[in-house]
């Protein structure tokens, strides 16, 4: 029996990357969509899924790994909206209900930074492990993870790219430019962020040793909360600006440095190299992520109506 073709829609602030396959050594079509409206955008997505399916088989399920906020609860009126997010033009829009209206299959829907845990958990980085943080750093700063196996969840979904930051006034006096929050992580270490601070692009600053020692501060300091926090067995991060050469290791020393000795674990000795992390399936990690959700809805679906025929 042929495996099922999974649906896979990583929607981002930027683009949203899309493919149809059944896992990371079977994807028989992508696609990369830029993100302008949602009617536009949500519009091409769901042409070249129906299209791919023309091509090669229908869909069996659909996961769509997506920026926030949103409301993942499935019990949630609000369930598959995109809610408060600072992207103009986006807040409160119904992504799965647009999808549902084309694509009569179970859909999967989480942020996108669990859906890049999960898919580490099954594929990459984290797999084996049953509690880890995922943190993507780009357009916007995002983390996700597992605790005990399971997804984080709770009233919603984990907002780590929102925590406050330690910051000296003196040495940055960027006020940050998150909309609701200022100098949260994201407001003074995103993508954005960075080139707004120094007026250049990420790529014309990629030779500015201060830029990137600035930027280690901010994040070493979220990491290291994280450890204090979840207590996890690793710390992947992803995301454009990780890929600037040299920063996972300058992150490494603010973490070890901000937990000072005080957590004794074999993980954390050493220059934590086995401990932060890049991503397994590098930039991969979000549609691959969707894929994962679309599989985990499928075999919910799957379970459910084997539940309902046996008490037929």
């Amino acid at each position: 029996m042929p495996e099922a073709l999974l649906g896979a829609v990583e929607a981002g602030g930027t683009k949203f990357v899309c493919a149809l396959g059944t896992g990371p050594r079977n994807l028989l079509a992508r696609a990369v969509i830029p993100t302008t409206n949602p009617a536009q955008t949500l519009g091409r997505v769901a042409d070249f899924l129906a299209d791919s399916a023309h091509r090669h088989g229908p869909l069996a399920a659909l996961g769509i790994a997506c920026f926030g906020p949103v409301d993942p609860d499935p019990t949630s009126t609000g369930f598959g909206h995109i809610t408060t997010t600072p992207k103009p033009g986006w807040s409160n829009t119904d992504i799965v209900g647009f999808m549902r209206s084309r694509f009569p299959v179970p859909i999967g829907f989480d942020t996108d930074v669990n859906g890049a845990a999960l898919a580490e958990h099954r594929w990459g980085a984290a797999k084996g492990l049953d509690t880890f943080v995922y943190l993507t750093v780009g357009t916007g700063i995002g983390g996700g993870g597992m605790a005990r196996g399971r997804l984080l969840h709770g009233l919603v979904h984990p907002e780590m790219g929102h925590v406050p930051i330690p910051r000296d006034f003196a040495k940055d006096p960027y006020p940050g430019r998150c909309p609701f929050h200022g100098d949260c992580l994201e407001g003074l270490a995103s993508g954005p962020a960075i080139e707004e601070r120094w007026g250049r692009s990420c790529t014309e600053l990629v030779a500015q040793d201060e830029v990137w020692e600035l930027e280690a501060d901010y994040l070493g300091a979220a990491v290291a909360t994280y450890t204090l926090v979840m207590s996890p067995q690793l710390v992947i991060l992803g995301g454009g600006v990780m890929q600037v050469p040299g920063l996972i290791q300058r992150v490494r020393i603010r973490v070890a440095r901000r937990l000072a000795g005080y957590v004794q674990h074999p993980a954390l000795q050493g220059d934590l190299s086995e401990y932060v992390v890049s991503p397994g399936l590098a930039q991969d990690a979000g549609v691959l992520g969707a894929m994962a959700l679309a599989s985990q809805a499928l075999r919910k679906s799957r379970l459910y109506s084997n539940r309902h025929s046996s008490h037929v």
